[in-house]
């Protein structure tokens, strides 16, 4: 697998572009901005690969597509033109690289009077247009996933399943946290055939997540929910899996673990279009929270794409709905000291006209 990135489809990065420009004559802009490489990649299918230095993209509503990069001659289908800057004197980096790339853009936003703009955007260094952001605005732009960005973060789903193949086989008695996430980081980059975008999040036995603890070891008797995100190009899944640290589940465990089971296919049942997101949260919740007097205490999913979370979201603060062509992640839970201390699993799926189709299939065992 490594080193076979699907590439995006030039012509499927202009119709993204399409339905941005319509965006942008609906609601008065002159153009958009971008310097969120993740967002760049796709609307051009340029991949800046190096995260030191910006990159930024200007979107005309009635005009053109102009990239500004230090690269030469980046492979960029479907920009209009490329624009360079240097960033550096004698091999040292300047001290504002972002100024440097505003410098080359902004002769390009000669007229513009209102820009939209992401929120990596220096806005305080672009000169002419007035700067509004439209960061929520833009995730559900573009929620519905070509299937170009969807064989994209199916290529991530490929290099997470390796990922927890060796972590299954690593993890035992005395693995050290820190080591165990470093490692998977190794086998992830060795799928991927190049420098991760993305690499998270969840890394702790014995709790219900968060970054690995260097020096802290694992110990019999402990779970370890291993939620993983594989970022590709921007791209990225979001997985979850939890393994018993001595491969040997408790019968609490193993109960619990087969209430987290019916969730996931209680969730399924329901995910479709026109599904309010609430009403799927709170039959989620009805199913776990107090069980055994357990806790379900987190969302039950959010989409997934460019960002770690997108719209929709599966959580009773926001009132979406889900919608063909939606990728989303979906991640029941049940957390408790007598679990030590919880278990969460999630899959991925892609919205379908009548249903859905999961994308993600490594095994949800917990030996």
């Amino acid at each position: 697998m490594s080193g076979n990135i699907p590439r995006l489809d030039p012509s499927l990065c202009r119709s993204r572009q399409d339905r941005l420009r319509r965006y942008l004559v609906d609601h008065d802009y002159d153009g958009a901005i971008f310097f969120d490489r993740h967002y760049i990649y796709g609307l051009t299918g340029y991949w800046h690969g190096q995260p030191l230095t910006p990159t930024a993209l200007a979107v005309k509503t009635d005009g053109l597509t102009s990239l500004v990069t230090h690269f030469p001659e980046p492979d960029a289908p479907a920009a209009d033109e490329v624009l360079s800057y240097v960033p550096n004197d004698y091999c040292t980096l300047r001290p504002n690289l972002s100024a440097c790339v505003t410098d080359i853009l902004n002769p390009r936003l000669a007229g513009w009077k209102t820009a939209a703009v992401e929120q990596q955007v220096p806005a305080a260094l672009i000169a002419g247009p007035r700067c509004t952001d439209f960061s929520q605005d833009y995730q559900y732009l573009r929620r519905h996933k070509d299937a170009d960005e969807v064989a994209a973060v199916e290529f991530t789903v490929a290099c997470a399943d390796r990922v927890y193949a060796a972590a299954k086989e690593l993890l035992q008695p005395g693995t050290d946290e820190a080591v165990l996430m470093a490692t998977l980081l190794e086998t992830a980059t060795n799928a991927a055939g190049e420098f991760l975008s993305g690499w998270g999040q969840d890394f702790q036995a014995g709790t219900p997540g968060g970054l690995a603890r260097p020096g802290r070891k694992a110990l019999p008797g402990e779970l370890l929910p291993l939620d993983i995100g594989v970022g590709v190009r921007g791209y990225r899944t979001d997985l979850c899996r939890t393994f018993a640290v001595d491969h040997q589940p408790t019968d609490e465990q193993l109960a619990a673990h087969a209430r987290v089971i019916e969730a996931m296919k209680l969730g399924e049942a329901l995910m479709k279009p026109g599904q309010s997101c609430r009403a799927f949260y709170e039959s989620v919740k009805e199913h776990l929270e107090g069980w055994q007097g357990y806790s379900f205490f987190h969302h039950a999913g959010h989409g997934i794409g460019l960002d770690a979370h997108e719209v929709p979201r599966l959580n009773p603060a926001w009132d979406d709905t889900f919608e063909e062509g939606d990728l989303i992640a979906f991640e029941p839970g049940l957390y408790g000291d007598a679990l030590r201390a919880g278990i969460r699993l999630e899959n991925n799926y892609h919205i379908t006209a009548d249903g859905f189709r999961q994308i993600s299939f490594f095994p949800l065992d917990l030996a």
